[in-house]
């Protein structure tokens, strides 16, 4: 818990039997309230793993894709009553010791999507990333940036958070169960006035790290310059979008204390889950 919120990890696996207790050490138990698995029909050994680590894993008995591994994860994880839920990777090429950062940027009321880029402040091609994939990276954050006038350094990281205020009130299940899911929503987050921020998040590219080849990047690539030109559409009027369908509303999340005086019950209900 971080500042009287509730904190929730989701983990969008598949095949990360070999990384996955790496990513769990790395795990602040101290500000996590709760850890939500779903593995996406791995081939390896991840749900026996994440079994023996401690985690009650969800299986998906047949793969939905990582967008539709992420609808899973984050219907979970807003049952469980989470305030705050930061997606990790569990193939460990995003450093979770990132979470309570972006977290805390939440939980104080500053913003309500928190995105941890790998281009901010470091070299990421001597940190391993290919650099045909840095110079798509480039390419694609500026395309966005002009489409959905936004000034982000990067739209294509696997490491974020939400506000479960804004995560809630997006369509997400309307989305995309591929791995143009990650662009959309931030599309939709943007369109209902979302108050986005960026942390540096070193990353790591090893063998055991997961990665789309490239026939996939230029399926995902094309995905996101569609996704560009749907907003635009969507946003004049010139054609509708059910993924996009939604009015800006109140998708701000307060300051704990706000919270809490707005709604004097949700101060007992967080003290009862406090006191365990």
């Amino acid at each position: 818990m971080i500042n009287g919120r509730r904190v929730g990890v989701v983990l969008p696996a598949y095949n990360a039997a070999a990384t996955l207790a790496r990513t769990l050490a790395e795990l602040d138990r101290e500000v996590i309230d709760e850890i939500v698995l779903v593995d996406d029909a791995s081939t390896d050994q991840t749900v026996p793993v994440a079994r023996e680590l401690g985690l009650e894993p969800i299986s998906h008995e047949l793969n939905r894709g990582y967008g539709g591994n992420q609808k899973t994860c984050y219907r979970r994880v807003l049952e469980l009553g989470a305030d705050i839920i930061v997606m990790v990777h569990p193939d460990y090429q995003y450093s979770p010791l990132l979470v309570p950062a972006m977290a805390s940027m939440i939980a104080y009321g500053e913003y309500d999507l928190v995105l941890g880029s790998r281009i901010l402040a470091q070299n990421s091609v001597a940190r391993g990333m290919p650099r045909y994939k840095y110079v798509a990276n480039r390419f694609l954050t500026l395309v966005e940036n002009v489409f959905l006038q936004q000034k982000l350094s990067e739209y294509h990281t696997g490491l974020r958070a939400f506000s479960s205020t804004l995560l809630a009130a997006l369509p997400f299940e309307r989305n995309s169960d591929d791995f143009v899911f990650d662009n959309q929503i931030i599309a939709q987050a943007i369109s209902v006035g979302a108050r986005i921020g960026e942390v540096s998040c070193p990353t790591r590219y090893e063998t055991d790290s997961s990665s789309i080849n490239l026939s996939r990047s230029i399926q995902y690539g094309v995905g996101v310059l569609r996704t560009c030109g749907q907003y635009q559409l969507h946003k004049h009027g010139l054609r509708r979008y059910s993924f996009l369908d939604l009015e800006p509303g109140a998708v701000h999340a307060p300051p704990r204390s706000a919270a809490a005086t707005a709604n004097p019950a949700s101060e007992v209900r967080d003290s009862a889950h406090a006191d365990g």
